[in-house]
Parts: structure tokens; sequence; C-alpha cells
């Protein structure tokens, strides 16, 4: 803003330099108030700044508390899986040795009840073979 005065017998004119002077005054009052305006706009962007700094801080160890918390629940049902899996193939193996060795009694019982029938079939053909010959012999004597 160039200002040019109109100049007079004693120099320049006092009403156009009061007027520049106060058109500057009010000018600097206006960028000085302005200012003001943005440096307390600054602050308070600062402020707002901290605060989400602060909030983006929390909701970090927000986040990887959760992802701890998830790795260690999900580390602990692996670990119960693998447990219960262990204990389901005992447990199998149990029932499938325990199957085993029924199995092998009531095998070794069936053969033994096959000898004893085998036994008892032999001792009543014997016997019939014996009462046969006795009818024989009474036929014989008759």
């Amino acid at each position: 803003m160039v200002e040019k005065f109109r100049v007079g017998l004693s120099g320049y004119n006092k009403e156009d330099v009061n007027k520049f002077v106060a058109d500057v005054t009010a000018e600097y009052e206006s960028l000085l108030n302005k200012l003001k305006e943005s440096d307390e706009k600054v602050q308070s962007l600062e402020a707002e700044l901290v605060h989400y700094k602060q909030l983006e801080s929390s909701l970090n160890r927000a986040i990887m508390l959760a992802e701890e918390t998830t790795n260690n629940i999900r580390k602990s049902a692996y670990d119960e899986s693998r447990v219960i899996v262990d204990d389901a193939k005992k447990n199998a193996s149990r029932i499938v040795n325990s199957a085993l060795l029924r199995a092998e009694s009531l095998e070794r019982d069936n053969e033994s009840l096959r000898r004893k029938v085998a036994s008892y079939k032999k001792r009543f053909k014997d016997l019939l073979e014996e009462n046969l010959d006795e009818l024989d012999k009474i036929d014989e004597t008759l």
C-alpha cells in the first residue's frame, strides 16, 4: 500500500498523513486481531492434536492388548485341543486294547468250549457204541 501525500506550504498535508496513519493503525489492529485469532486457533488445534495423539496411543495399546489376548486365547485353545486329542487317543488305545483282550479271552473260551463239545461227542459216541455192542451181544444170545 503505497500512499502519495499532497504537499502543502509547510510539508505534507496533515489530513492525508493522519488519514494514512489511521488506515495503517486500523490495518495493523485488524492484522493483530487476526494473528491473535490464528494463535488461539493454533493453540486449540495443538490441544486437540495432543488429545488425539493420546487417544491414538490408547487405541494402539488396546489393539496390542487385544492381539495379545487373541494370541493367548488361540494358544490356550490349541493347547486344550491337543490335550483333548491326546486324551482321546489314550482312551481309544485303552478301549482297543481292552476290546482285543476281551476278544482273545472270548476266543480262548470258544476254543475251550469246542474242545469240551468234541470231547463230549467222543465220549457220547463211545458210550453209544458200547451200548450198541451190548445190544448186539444181547441179540446174539437170544
